[in-house]
């Protein structure tokens, strides 16, 4: 019982100081990786010993790890990375090749064995997916080119991180060929599992989750445990492997990972995003901070001189790297310094290989403190080649102008740009879908009941599913480039958000229940607000001055609307038919 008492003081004060220290990270613009890992510096054995690894932190923060890799699954919708695909294959590869090659070198130069050298040139090879993406997409960057190229370059990395994670779990080998059978071993796993969750996605996922995708807590509890089962298929491999004689190993993360791929193909993934993070959020918090508890201050600092020279040269490294390769794949030079420059930290991830590398007997825990030490470095002053981008690339425009290509790549997909959107697929908007179709280039219909979807979809009109509330959706939609937006929605917060995302010359037709609700909205800048119940007073008042004065005029139009109601068309052009009639 005391035990129990212990491990939850310990989990608490944890929460505690990553709550602290990631509200504070967040005030000052600094990633919240690194106020984690700062957090658990201070109350681990380093500063003031509040805290020491434990079982419980252990199994929470691999839970962390495997719930930031599902959650990075789910992201990696192959259809959104298609068109550059080509070019980012051929920039990730000898990029993690090259920079692997510097941080090899770089460390024997600072006087680290080969062995030692070997994984920390393995584990600086990554760019930190938590940094780049939260900047990113703070800076509403994660739809041009060249953060489409990030995002690419880094999903290419995560997959090569996660097959050196299992590599490096299967322990130190006796000799080379150890290594490679273990690698094969692991490819021809992962892609049976691959295989195995893509065509679940193909065959078996959509049926399940169009039955349960409109109850919303069955649809995400569903999704984790379709998470679970691959990590129980991962971590479990050998009992399916034991018939045929083989023993091998394949990582927790690799099996999330591949389920939330499996899920990313769905037309549901965009709002199941929103609902992972929270519990995303939770675990990784848990998972950095541990990650400094097995260090004490000797460990942290051991290497500092060296971290403080490695991080210098591999920043140095990483963007000439970067830039020789996006300029081979003819990008633009605005594309290419800014993906260069936003990819020149070392990844939380070497971070990770390094718990690894210390947990299979492959380096000693100095090298993990000097592995920690770097990417703090590294993740911190890259923030601000964020934060000063538009600056940076000013002031060295004339000369990158010079290395540009003659003719650059350019993007061939259509963007999203003054379009409608239309919020909710019911009798009020349906009705009104082929006018705003006639109008606008391009119409967007959000929607949660896959009956809709299917419909929608059918008739040619572009449809997502989900809810408006997700900021995924609202991204996914292009909101703040909408020119109308229509919603059915009678959610007064959904609407305040409409009205506070949307561009101030974009028109904004709302729906409320009350008086005081309408008369907020308008306050707020809502163009239009419609109100069902007065609305409909006002047409039957009309109807009955009809009736009363002039009855035959009354039963032509009761009979027009009526056969409006009672069209079976679910995309009927009324405009053409009530435009006028009823006050003529």
């Amino acid at each position: 019982m005391v035990t129990e008492v212990s491990l939850s003081v310990d989990l608490a004060i944890i929460l505690l100081a990553a709550t602290v220290a990631g509200f504070l990270a967040k005030q000052s613009g600094q990633p919240t990786v690194i106020a984690y890992i700062l957090a658990g510096v201070v109350v681990g054995p380093v500063v003031f010993g509040f805290v020491e690894a434990t079982d419980l932190t252990e199994t929470i923060a691999e839970l962390g790890l495997a719930f930031l890799l599902f959650l990075l699954g789910i992201k990696m919708r192959i259809d959104e990375v298609s068109h550059i695909l080509a070019p980012i294959v051929k920039v990730s590869l000898p990029q993690m090749a090259a920079v692997a090659g510097v941080g090899i070198g770089v460390s024997l130069l600072l006087g680290f064995d080969l062995s030692e050298s070997i994984i920390i040139g393995l584990a600086v090879m990554y760019s930190s997916t938590a940094v780049v993406i939260k900047m990113l997409t703070d800076l509403g960057q994660t739809t041009t080119l060249h953060g489409k190229i990030d995002v690419g370059i880094l999903l290419a990395q995560d997959i090569v991180v996660v097959i050196i994670l299992a590599v490096l779990a299967a322990g130190r080998p006796d000799d080379i060929a150890e290594v490679a059978t273990t690698l094969v071993v692991v490819l021809i796993l992962v892609a049976l599992v691959s295989a195995l969750a893509l065509g679940a996605s193909r065959y078996a996922l959509p049926a399940i989750f169009r039955r349960i995708a409109d109850n919303q807590q069955v649809f995400f509890l569903i999704a984790i445990a379709w998470a679970f089962l691959f990590v129980f298929i991962s971590d479990e491999i050998n009992l399916f492997l034991a018939p045929v004689g083989i023993e091998a190993y394949l990582s927790i993360e690799m099996g999330a990972f591949l389920a939330g791929v499996a899920i990313a193909q769905l037309p549901y993934s965009k709002e199941l995003q929103d609902r992972v993070n929270p519990l995303t959020d939770l675990f990784v918090m848990i998972f950095f901070a541990t990650v400094a508890l097995r260090l004490d201050a000797s460990d942290l600092l051991y290497y500092w001189q060296e971290a403080i020279i490695a991080a210098i040269v591999l920043m140095i490294a990483k963007f000439v790297i970067f830039y020789t390769l996006l300029n081979w794949q003819r990008f633009d030079g605005e594309t290419t310094f800014l993906g260069s420059i936003y990819m020149v930290q070392v990844s939380e991830f070497g971070v990770v290989v390094g718990v690894a590398a210390v947990a299979g007997d492959f380096i000693a825990v100095e090298i993990l403190g000097f592995l920690t030490l770097l990417a703090l470095i590294t993740m911190g002053i890259s923030v601000y080649f964020f934060a000063y981008s538009d600056q940076l690339y000013d002031r060295f425009e004339p000369h990158i102008s010079r290395l540009e290509a003659d003719k650059t790549f350019t993007e061939d997909r259509r963007t999203l740009n003054d379009h409608a959107v239309v919020i909710g697929y019911d009798d009020l908007t349906r009705n009104l879908l082929s006018l705003l179709d006639d109008h606008f280039e391009q119409l967007v219909v959000v929607d949660r009941r896959t009956d809709h979807v299917e419909l929608l979809s059918d008739e040619g009109y572009d449809v997502v599913f989900g809810d408006i509330g997700s900021s995924s959706i609202r991204k996914d939609v292009e909101l703040k480039k909408a020119a109308f937006v229509l919603s059915s929605s009678d959610s007064p917060e959904i609407s305040r958000i409409l009205l506070r995302e949307t561009k101030e010359d974009a028109v904004v037709v709302l729906e409320a229940r009350s008086d005081a609700t309408a008369s907020m909205f308008y306050e707020l800048g809502a163009d239009f607000v419609i109100q069902s119940v007065p609305l409909a007073s006002k047409r039957l008042s009309k109807y009955l001055e009809d009736h009363l004065t002039t009855p035959d005029r009354f039963l032509e139009s009761i009979g027009r609307d009526t056969g409006i109601l009672l069209e079976s068309d679910p995309f009927p052009h009324i405009h053409d038919l009530i435009e006028g009639k009823l006050d003529d």
